[in-house]
């Protein structure tokens, strides 16, 4: 029987931003389970209520290289879950910080305001609605499809974050854009957002999809929750999903998802 496991997670927040662990305590759950590699991905600083300082990337910075030299087991990378707000596809992270993260992740939040703090406003206004009604208009789907689109075009994203979760998207246009620029396709354990039907339709645009724990406390590292079922169901080769690994044990054991495990 075929057992699954997170080899690393890149999508896990700490007290930086709102998460309620230290990076020390996400470090110490992943060489727990096993992972090899895991990434500390905090909310942009662009994020109104919950976004890390900006005068606070060396110290994160220092830590993760601390942590790299103090456990030689894993490998510990400093990331960033920057915010889509821009409708010109500007992300909330100027030049010469880029050079402090090993990558940058993107996703649209609500609570960051951007270029243009009354558009921004609006639009999450009609996706909280939308959301709420479990319905959105066709003007509303295509403004987040471009902006989305434009953060993808105008960036260099390492991964998009749990797309569609808190405004619905064109998924085919967002997925070749993904193909086209090389961005990973998050399938995230803790946001919803994704049909069967919808990463069916990305993995036929040619994405590769990446698991993300969005863990905002340190037990909850290394988990993905129901993501390798949806995409069993949505008929997904699992070799695409770029962080998962397969252990064959023969011993025909039982288990469930969770704790960075799945069986098949």
């Amino acid at each position: 029987m075929a057992r699954y496991r997170l080899a690393f997670d890149l999508h896990t927040h700490t007290v930086f931003s709102h998460g309620k662990g230290t990076i020390e305590d996400n470090v110490a759950v992943a060489r727990e389970k096993g992972l090899k590699r895991l990434g500390i991905s905090d909310h942009g600083p662009g994020h109104a209520l919950y976004g890390v300082r900006r005068g606070r990337f060396a110290e994160m910075r220092a830590e993760v290289d601390r942590l790299n030299r103090l456990y030689p087991d894993i490998e510990i990378s400093l990331g960033l879950e920057a915010n889509i707000a821009s409708p010109s596809g500007r992300l909330d992270l100027e030049g010469g910080e880029l050079a402090m993260f090993d990558y940058v992740m993107a996703g649209y939040h609500f609570g960051a305001f951007g270029e243009a703090p009354l558009y921004a406003a609006s639009l999450a206004v009609r996706n909280w609605i939308g959301g709420i009604a479990g319905r959105w208009g066709r003007k509303l789907v295509a403004a987040n499809t471009d902006l989305v689109e434009k953060a993808i075009y105008e960036n260099r994203i390492f991964a998009l974050t749990h797309p569609g979760d808190k405004g619905a998207v064109d998924i085919e246009a967002v997925a070749r854009a993904c193909a086209a620029r090389g961005v990973l396709f998050e399938l995230n354990a803790a946001h919803g957002g994704l049909s069967e039907g919808d990463l069916a339709l990305a993995a036929r645009c040619g994405v590769r999809f990446l698991i993300g724990s969005d863990a905002h406390s340190p037990e909850r590292v290394g988990e993905f929750g129901g993501a390798v079922g949806l995409a069993l169901r949505a008929g997904i080769d699992l070799g695409r999903i770029v962080n998962l690994v397969e252990e064959d044990t023969g011993d025909g054991a039982e288990g469930g998802e969770g704790a960075g495990k799945w069986m098949s």
